[in-house]
């Protein structure tokens, strides 16, 4: 739908195209850099009916140009996978493992039963460790869905804990509790 890369300008210029071999749908996409939305419309639909059709159309390519790239996920699958070996012998499987947009007071998340892992979009802009840290903390969850003694032993097999748990207490990131019991990570 959209054949820029990276962010859409928010208010694109809309630029409409109508076609009398085009019968029932409309289809925009994002030209010119993302500078304009061109909305592909049957010859035949009146301005009225179209802008409802525009504005969700519009939504739908800012909420999917918002979202990390595919090959991020990948890329964020892989280095899991490499962590899950280093730190927990390989034993740890999950169903998804992705970047999300939609956290913006934690950097990732673990449903354990679902055995699904969402991470900040934010993290993959932070230091590797950083996120090699949020990736351990959130598998640590795979075995253990507390924040207790066990789950802490296993999140400090990570070489930089202290030195992640730094630097997003840095940026208001974390809960600032001295025990790790009662961190607000997730």
């Amino acid at each position: 739908m959209t054949d820029a890369p990276g962010k859409a300008d928010p208010h694109p210029t809309v630029r409409i195209v109508r076609s009398h071999n085009r019968r029932r749908t409309v289809a925009a996409r994002l030209v010119e850099g993302g500078a304009v939305l061109e909305v592909l419309a049957p010859a035949g639909i009146s301005d009225a009916e179209l802008q409802p059709i525009i504005e969700k159309l519009s939504q739908r390519i800012r909420r999917r140009a918002e979202r990390p790239a595919r090959d991020v996920d990948v890329a964020l699958a892989r280095r899991a996978t490499e962590l899950n070996r280093e730190f927990f012998d390989g034993k740890l499987q999950w169903t998804e493992l992705r970047y999300v947009t939609n956290q913006n007071h934690r950097f990732g998340s673990c449903t354990p039963g679902k055995r699904s892992i969402r991470i900040s979009h934010r993290v993959a802009k932070m230091p590797a460790w950083v996120r090699d840290y949020v990736l351990v903390h959130e598998l640590a969850h795979l075995v253990e869905p507390n924040h207790g003694p066990r789950f802490w032993k296993l999140v400090n097999r990570y070489p930089r804990v202290e030195r992640a748990r730094g630097y997003l207490m840095a940026l208001g990131l974390e809960g600032e509790a001295d025990e790790p019991e009662e961190t607000d990570l997730d």
